[in-house]
This record gives structure tokens, C-alpha cells and sequence, in this order.
């Protein structure tokens, strides 16, 4: 009996297992026997594509019904089309179901209690939709289900995401959607729409549609809102505090309050009615679009993520004068055309990288100062006079047409690819010495009367101008750091007349002699490069130009001076100069240049540069005196002739007139750690000495004292006075040196650097500035009375550490009228490829008497005799521990250094010459000084 009834049961389960599924629509079980792994039609739990008829009998089994776990029904209406799912019921595992397409009025899908996904959008004839019991349903798309009369969620209260986009209803009730997260329901017929209630919703795209009221109360994890192209009159957006994107252009609003958006990154508010907007909380806002309002002023301004902008106008209802984008530093990308901008001053945008302004009808000038990084500028249709593009260095794309500029200086801009500069009649002057020569730059200036290219491309822009039929207009190659209309040249040479047989094209070079220039009352100095050449940009008219040197009885200048009249004259003018010597005069002078900055514990690279400014050839030696104690020399080029404690000696010979020379040597300074030990703030002084068999006629410029200041950190954009911030009163009326390093800290090679110094006509006598050395070849401007510019052009100095820095150093005397206490400063700024300048330390140097002291000297240390012949005894109080022991003359320079001075008793002064010296004794209750006599 047993065995009976296990029989009957096998038979039952294997028929069940065997049931074959009968399909009504033949379509349906067609694509149904279409699946295989080769294609998407079914899928099993996996997500493996599958063959649904697994046995191959062309049925479809219950079995194998339920192997299926995604179902795409999909097909072209080309193709054929289903009319009944009518077995579907059988699948009952499916999860994701894609019905698209299916062509008829009723579906019915409760049967499938596990359903997950379902698509079936473009079911164009389905009318009723049931999905009720579908308690798993989270995913429905029923998009251009255009015969639904209706739709029932009340079966569904898990559904996540619904798209009902393009349907014929004109309601709709989401409110049992609890857990909804996203709705898509673009382009329909709706007035009103309730999404109060659903707390879950994330994103809602309500774009193009009739809308006149949108309800979104309660909506605070919403974080995409799109209800643009509706009717909306008032749009309530309390409580949005998660919204990141928001849409509601093209509606009829005309006050909008963003307040509570504190995370909106993205808005579009244009084609409004708006008069105002306030955008200022929305510190998180990264893009903005308000175009096509009636807006009269615009602030954007701190908002430090906003990267896109666009205030567009238009020529019937624009009103937006006022833009205000202070601060907004990532600010990428501005179109704010067709507006009524009388101003267009946007301040530093160091990111801005596209600018739209044309078609401002009251846009008079432009410049890009600030914009830095700009590569994109259209200024098309606006009545500009004048445009400045010199700080855009990266700019790529110019379009400028029907403008009223005359002036375009585009010379800096050496990444410009496409200029259109079409209908532009009043254009004169072009300035394009750019290294291009693209056939995308479209002149379009007919009346243009002076082009400067670079003289490679000169033939080049002399086909395109033809080409353009541009007639009488003059084109060459000098335009650098040329303003306005300052189109004539005058240039040539400096040369040694050696052996008194007259000047020729062998002949030495001068370096460095300053050219006076006097057009009318107009006066300004110029000085010819380290090469010994000099090019002068000049205006129309008479000018004088008279060469000079530091010391005029030594030489004799042919001709004394040169008189130019230009355009009577042809341009580039040429003239050279002839110097003789006049009679025997021995001069050499040196100084010390420090490289980097002190810093203990490092290496520091210094340059001693000496020179010839007497008329015969000579030779002799330099000595360098430092403290050895905390300084140790690590290498020097060229080698040292000698070496003593405290000192390093080199030799020369055959040094030419003005011919200068250079010695490299590195020193490494004690850190804090060492004996004795090197601190921030500490000095360290050296003296750099040149010494010749013959009698100088300037013995005050053989030596020189450089007291270096130790840092910590440093600047690397600075001043220096080398003498120190201490200054002997000798120094009152005489050279005193100065060191301007500049580094560049970008990321592009900087082209063309400017230092510009302003010099204090009341501390300094400006006609005696002379350079005495650089890292880079320059000319210099002396102009507006006191103005300096120190111009290095086409250097591309590198941004890597290794080769990025520069400097510039010069002499100047100080006014003979200075007193003992008179401070005297200077600053200087830095143009980095016209960059913003960078405004130097302010070098502050004081005038003072060698005796400060910070203890009284005669109440720790006794000195006898005083006067003394030949050795000076100290005696201190065991209450002061002396440290470090130098004496200097009167002038201030150190004559002995005695390092590790704690036990020192005497000092040998034997080979002092007679006089008054000072002794500094460095201890550790600080610095104290007196005087005393060698007889």
C-alpha cells in the first residue's frame, strides 16, 4: 500500500513539473522560445541570459517558467507586437519585467507577487493598469502611455522610482507612494500637483509642462528639482533644505525666495519675470543661469564654488547694468551678453577661463586685468574704444568684431589661436608679436596703420595685409613693451676704441652705460643691456639722446649725443657709440652678492663680481674675510688661489675696461645644534676686498661688506641691502647696494619679467643708479622722475626650483644731507608676465653710530692700555661669558674677527694702521662696543 501511494504522488509531482503553458498570443510564446544565452530576452536569478525552453520540445513548462527571474518582451512594432501576456501568471519568480510596446487596452500583472521592475511604456493602446498586490514593486515606468485613464497606487506602497511622463491625465494621486524616491513626470497636462507627504523623494522632474501649482511641502531629502517650462506664477521652496539642483526657468515667477537652499548647486532661474534675485547663502551654488529677466543688478560675489555663469540679456527687456563676482574664485565660464554694462570691471577671477560680453550696446572699454587664465573672450557688437589683454597670457579665442577700438596690443598673448577682428573700420594700431601666424587670425580692419609682427613672420603678415587689401600700413618688428603710438626706434651699439685706431665692428662692448632721452620736455633714462647693446622706443618728434658714464673724465664719448627727428627719419634708426680713453685712470671695484637666503644649517651660494671701470687693462687679487667659526666653504668657481682661517684669496689678470667677472662660491652655515651655533637673526658679515700693484683713483668701492641676515623662512620675491639694516655714518653720500630676487612659483615659464622700483628722491640721488649684476640679460627704464623698470624680456624663466629663480642688482647713492638715525627704505613690485605685481619686503636700513650696546661695556670688561702699540688686554668679570670678539675701523669694516673668545685675555693689534677703532664683544648678555686707540 505504501508503495501504491508513493506512486501516485511521483505522478502527481511530475505532471505539475511537465505542465505544459498554454499562450493565447502565438507573439508572446515566439520570443518567449527566442531566448537563449545569446540574447537578453530572459535571464535566471544570477542575471545569466538563459534559454527559457531548457528541453528543447517548443514548449514552455511551468518549470521552466520558473527558471526566469527578468523578462524583456520588448519589439519593434515593425517587428509585430503582442497582444496578451496571458501565461505570464506561470512566471511567478519574475523580478524585472520589460513589456514596451505591449498593444493591448487591459494588462493585467497581479500574479506576479515578486515583481520588482516593471517597464511598459509606449503601450500605446493600454487603457487600465492593474499592479495591484504588487507589494515588491519599486521600479514603473509607464512613459507615453498616452490611453491611460487612470492609475492606482494603492497596491504598491513600496514603489521607489514611477516615470509617467507624456500621459493624457489631468490628475493624479501619488499620495500612497510613501517611499517614493524619484518621479519623473515630464510633459504632461497636469494643473495642480500634491507631492506633499512623500518625505522620501530625492529627484522630481517636472519639466515642460501646464503646471500653475506645484505643492513640495515637506520634501526635505529632495535634492533634484526640475518644474522649468510651466506656467508657475509662485513656487514655495520652505523646507528644501537637501536641494542641490533646481530648475525653474521658463515660467512666469516674478520674486522667488532661495533662502533656506544652503546645499544648491546648480540653478536655472532664466525666462522669468524676476527683478531681483538673491543668491547670497547659496554658498555651495556652482552654477547659475538667470538670463532673460528683468534684472538691474547682479551680486554673486564670496561664492567660492560658483564655476558657471550666465546673465544673458536680451536687446527688448534687458536692464542688468551691475555685475558683482568679487571673490568667486572658481568662477570658470561668464556669458553675460546683450546687456546695458556701461562697466565691465569682474576684479581677479584667477579661473575664469570664457567670457561672453559682446552686444553690450554701452560697453565703452574692456580689460581682462585679473583674469589671468582666460582663454576664451568674445567683446563682439559692443562700442569699445579701448581693450587691455595683456594680463590673459593663456587666452586662445578672441573675437572682437565691429568694435571701435584703435589700439590692440595681442603681442603677449603667445597661445592665441583664433582672433576675428571683422568689420573693425576704426582699428589703427595692431600690436601681434606673438610668434603666430595663424590662418584663423581674420584682421578685418581696413584702415589700419600699423601692424607689429615678429620679424620672422613679417613677410608673412605683409601677404596677409594684401590679401586683405589693406593698404599704407607700416609693419615691423619692434613693439615690445612699446605703448601707444610709440612706433620709431633708435639703436645700436657701445663700443672700446682700444688702441686709439677708431671704432669697428671687433671692438669691445660697454655694458650698462645710461642713455639720457629728451623728447621736448619729456625726459627718461635708459640703460644698454649687459651685452652692450641698446634699442630705444620712440614717439614722433625731435629726440636727443646723450650716453653717460659712472666716471666721464676717464672717457671720451663720439659722438657726445645724437639728435633724431621722426617719421623725417627711417625707422629703426641706427646709431653707435665710439668711447676712447682719456688719459690713464686705474679704478677696479667690487662687491658680493648673496644668492639665497641665510638659513642655519643650509648651504647658501654667494657671487663676488669685480670690475674694471678704469681705462687700462689690470690685474691683482680678491680677498674674501668671513668667520670660519660658522661658515665653512663647500665649493667655489673658479678654485681658490689660497686659503687661511677667516680667509680665501683669488687671482686675476688682464682685466679689460669695463669688463666685469664673476666668482661662484657656496658656504655652509652652522645650524642652532652646532658650536657656536648659528640662530635666526644672527649676521653674518663678510668682506670682499680687490687689490692692485697700482693706486686706485676710487679706494672707497676695493672692498665691500655684505652683513646677511639669517632666516628661518623667506620670501623669495625680496629686497635686500647688502650693507645690512645697520649702516656706518660713512656711508652718508655714497654707494650703497641692493638686491632684488624674484622667483617664479607658477606653473608655465614666466616670458617677460618686470621690477619695478620707486625710488625715494628724497633718500636717494637717482642719477647715480647704476646695475652691478643679474641673472639674466635686461635693459632698464628710468622714467616719471623716480619710476625704475628693470625689464627682462623673452627670458621664459622656468618654474621647476632648480631653475626658477632671478635677480637684479644695482648701486645707488644716498643723499650727502642723511644723518646719523635717518632711516632709509625702498620696496620694489614684481610683473610675472604682467601678472599682478608682487610687492616686495620694504628693505629698511638705519644709519647708526658703531657704539650701540646692549650692556654697559665698562661694568663687564676692562681694555688696557688704552691707546695701546701693539697688543690690547681684555679682562672681564666672571659674570659674562664672551662668545665672540671683532674690531672694525671707522668705516665700519671688520679688520679682526675672534671666534670662540672665552678664554681670549689679548689681541694682537700690531699690524693695525693708527687710528680709532671700535670693539664689539658678543656675550651672553648680548652686544656691547667701545673705542679704542692704536698708536
Amino acid at each position: 500500500m505504501k508503495k501504491l501511494y508513493f506512486l501516485i504522488l511521483f505522478l502527481c509531482f511530475y505532471g505539475l513539473n511537465a505542465q505544459v503553458i498554454y499562450f493565447a498570443d502565438a507573439e508572446f510564446k515566439k520570443i518567449l522560445l527566442k531566448a537563449s544565452p545569446d540574447n537578453t530576452i530572459a535571464q535566471d536569478s544570477n542575471g545569466n541570459a538563459i534559454t527559457i525552453d531548457s528541453n528543447g520540445n517548443k514548449e514552455i513548462e511551468v518549470s521552466e517558467a520558473l527558471n526566469v527571474y527578468k523578462l524583456n518582451t520588448y519589439m519593434r512594432l515593425i517587428d509585430g507586437f503582442i497582444s496578451s501576456l496571458s501565461g505570464i501568471e506561470y512566471f511567478e519568480n519574475i523580478k524585472d519585467l520589460n513589456c514596451s510596446g505591449f498593444y493591448n487596452s487591459n494588462l493585467d500583472l497581479t500574479a506576479l507577487k515578486n515583481l520588482e521592475k516593471l517597464d511598459c511604456s509606449e503601450t500605446y493602446q493600454m487603457k487600465t493598469l492593474n499592479i495591484s498586490g504588487l507589494t515588491k514593486l519599486k521600479y514603473l515606468d509607464v512613459t507615453h502611455d498616452i490611453n491611460l485613464t487612470g492609475l492606482d497606487f494603492s497596491g504598491v506602497p513600496n514603489l521607489e522610482y514611477l516615470n509617467c511622463s507624456r500621459l493624457a491625465l489631468i490628475t493624479i494621486d501619488l499620495s500612497p507612494l510613501q517611499n517614493l524616491t524619484e518621479l519623473q513626470c515630464t510633459l504632461n497636462g497636469f494643473k495642480t500637483l500634491d507631492l506633499s507627504g512623500l518625505t522620501n523623494l530625492k529627484k522630481v522632474n517636472l519639466y515642460s509642462g501646464q503646471l500653475t501649482n506645484v505643492i513640495l511641502n515637506g520634501l526635505s531629502k529632495l535634492e533634484f528639482l526640475d518644474c522649468g517650462s510651466n506656467s508657475l506664477t509662485s513656487l514655495n521652496l520652505n523646507g528644501l533644505t537637501s536641494l542641490e539642483k533646481l530648475s525653474f526657468q521658463s515660467n512666469r515667477l516674478t520674486s522667488i525666495n532661495l533662502s533656506g537652499l544652503t546645499k544648491l548647486k546648480t540653478l536655472y532661474a532664466d525666462y522669468n519675470s524676476l527683478t531681483s534675485i538673491n543668491v547670497l547663502n547659496l554658498r555651495d551654488l556652482e552654477s547659475l543661469t538667470c538670463g532673460n529677466n528683468p534684472l538691474t543688478s547682479l551680486d554673486v560675489s564670496n561664492l567660492t564654488k560658483l564655476n558657471t555663469l550666465s546673465c544673458i540679456g536680451n536687446f527688448s527687456t534687458s536692464k542688468l547694468a551691475l555685475l558683482n563676482v568679487s571673490g568667486c574664485t572658481s568662477l570658470a565660464e561668464i556669458n553675460c551678453s546683450s546687456n546695458k554694462f556701461v562697466e565691465l570691471n569682474l576684479g581677479y577671477l584667477p579661473s575664469l577661463k570664457k567670457l561672453n560680453c559682446s552686444s553690450n550696446t554701452l560697453l565703452t572699454s574692456l580689460s581682462t586685468t585679473g583674469l589671468e587664465n582666460l582663454e576664451s573672450l568674445n567683446c563682439s557688437s559692443s562700442p569699445l574704444i579701448t581693450l587691455d589683454l595683456i594680463k590673459s597670457l593663456h587666452l586662445n579665442t578672441l573675437t572682437a568684431s565691429f568694435t571701435k577700438i584703435e589700439l590692440l596690443d595681442l603681442s603677449p598673448l603667445k597661445e592665441l589661436l583664433d582672433v576675428s577682428l571683422t568689420s573693425n573700420n576704426e582699428l589703427h594700431y595692431l600690436l601681434l608679436k606673438n610668434g603666430k601666424t595663424y590662418n584663423s587670425y581674420f584682421l578685418g580692419a581696413p584702415n589700419l596703420k600699423y601692424l607689429c609682427v615678429d620679424e620672422e613672420n613679417i613677410k608673412y603678415y605683409q601677404q596677409v595685409l594684401t590679401q586683405n587689401q589693406i593698404k599704407n600700413c607700416e609693419i615691423n618688428a619692434y613693439c615690445s613693451f612699446v605703448s601707444g603710438k610709440e612706433n620709431f626706434i633708435i639703436k645700436g651699439a657701445n663700443m672700446y676704441n682700444v688702441d686709439n685706431k677708431g671704432c669697428t665692428a671687433d671692438s669691445l662692448l660697454f655694458s650698462n652705460i645710461k642713455y639720457t632721452v629728451t623728447n621736448g620736455s619729456k625726459i627718461n633714462n635708459f640703460y644698454s643691456t649687459k651685452e652692450g647693446s641698446y634699442a630705444i622706443a620712440a614717439q614722433e618728434g625731435t629726440i636727443t639722446v646723450k650716453p653717460s658714464i659712472e666716471n666721464p673724465n676717464y672717457f671720451i664719448i663720439s659722438p657726445s649725443s645724437v639728435n633724431v627727428t621722426f617719421p623725417a627719419q627711417s625707422s629703426p634708426f641706427t646709431q653707435d657709440f665710439c668711447i676712447s680713453a682719456n688719459g690713464t685712470h686705474q679704478d677696479l671695484e667690487i662687491s658680493l652678492i648673496p644668492l639665497e637666503a641665510a638659513r642655519p644649517g643650509f648651504d647658501v651660494k654667494y657671487k663676488i663680481v669685480y670690475k674694471n671701470k678704469g681705462n687700462i687693462i689690470q690685474s691683482g687679487s680678491l680677498d674674501l674675510i668671513f668667520d670660519d667659526s660658522v661658515l665653512d666653504l663647500i665649493e667655489a668657481i673658479p678654485l681658490v688661489s689660497t686659503q687661511a682661517t677667516n680667509k680665501l684669496s683669488w687671482n686675476f689678470t688682464n682685466l679689460k675696461p669695463f669688463e666685469s667677472k664673476e666668482i661662484l662660491f657656496t658656504m655652509n652655515i652652522n645650524s642652532p645644534m652646532e658650536i657656536p651655533a648659528v640662530n635666526n637673526g644672527d649676521i653674518l658679515k663678510f668682506i670682499s676686498k680687490i687689490n692692485s700693484s697700482g693706486t686706485d683713483e676710487m679706494p672707497l668701492d676695493n672692498s665691500f661688506s655684505l652683513n646677511q641676515t639669517v632666516v628661518g623662512s623667506y620670501d623669495p620675491n625680496d629686497k635686500t641691502c647688502l650693507e645690512g639694516t645697520v649702516i656706518t655714518p660713512g656711508l652718508i653720500g655714497e654707494y650703497v647696494h641692493y638686491m632684488i630676487r624674484f622667483e617664479n612659483t607658477g606653473t608655465y615659464p614666466a616670458q617677460n619679467i618686470v621690477v619695478k622700483d620707486m625710488i625715494d628722491l628724497n633718500k636717494f640721488d637717482i642719477t647715480t643708479l647704476i646695475p652691478t649684476s643679474s641673472s639674466h640679460s635686461f635693459v632698464i627704464k628710468i622714467s616719471e622722475t623716480n619710476k625704475v623698470e628693470f625689464i627682462f624680456e623673452g627670458i621664459n624663466l622656468p618654474f621647476d626650483d632648480a631653475n626658477n629663480d632671478g635677480y637684479i642688482a644695482f648701486k645707488i647713492k644716498t643723499k650727502p644731507t642723511l644723518r646719523v638715525g635717518d632711516t632709509f627704505t625702498n620696496e620694489a613690485n614684481i610683473y610675472f608676465d604682467y601678472n599682478f605685481p608682487i610687492l616686495t619686503n620694504k628693505a629698511a636700513s638705519t644709519f647708526t653710530a658703531l657704539g650701540t650696546k646692549d650692556f654697559e661695556f665698562s661694568n663687564y670688561v676692562t681694555l688696557y692700555p688704552n691707546p695701546t702699540n701693539n697688543v690690547l688686554n681684555i679682562n672681564s668679570k666672571e659674570s659674562i661669558e664672551i662668545q665672540y670678539i671683532s674690531i672694525y675701523d671707522i668705516l665700519g669694516q671688520l679688520v679682526i674677527a675672534v671666534p670662540n673668545a672665552k678664554a681670549v685675555s689679548s689681541i694682537d693689534v700690531s699690524k693695525l694702521n693708527s687710528g680709532n677703532y671700535f670693539i664689539i664683544i658678543k656675550s651672553d648678555k648680548g652686544s656691547s662696543s667701545t673705542k679704542f686707540i692704536k698708536n
